[in-house]
């Protein structure tokens, strides 16, 4: 098992910076990608962004140039750098870990408001 906490979501105004973090704990070791999902009222869950252990690092289109994922292997945390931020940008987000053999574990979310 793998466990995810999110952290650092909360309200900012359009043109704002938020910065997202994901702290993983169990199995660890049998992770090989995590990366962040979000989901806005009455819509589905949507990607953002990942990075595999491999080097890839993919965005969502509409993300590309704002949004910058990294990790601290240190900590086994994942960060999402979120610039420029928009109203649409607003919706819950969601940490992913994926296990080696396609195993998905996922965190609680945090919420991100951004105002016009």
């Amino acid at each position: 098992q793998v466990q995810l906490v999110e952290s650092g979501g909360g309200l900012v105004r359009a043109g704002g910076s938020l910065r997202l973090s994901c702290a993983a704990s169990g199995r660890t070791n049998t992770v090989d990608a995590m990366g962040w999902f979000r989901q806005a009222p009455g819509r589905e869950r949507e990607f953002v962004a990942v990075l595999s252990w491999s080097g890839t690092i993919v965005y969502a289109d509409s993300v590309k140039g704002r949004f910058t994922i990294s990790r601290d292997n240190a900590k086994n945390t994942v960060n999402l750098q979120m610039n420029s931020l928009k109203p649409g940008d607003t919706a819950v987000y969601y940490c992913n870990a994926r296990q080696t053999g396609g195993a998905d574990y996922w965190g609680q979310g945090t919420q991100v408001t951004v105002s016009s």
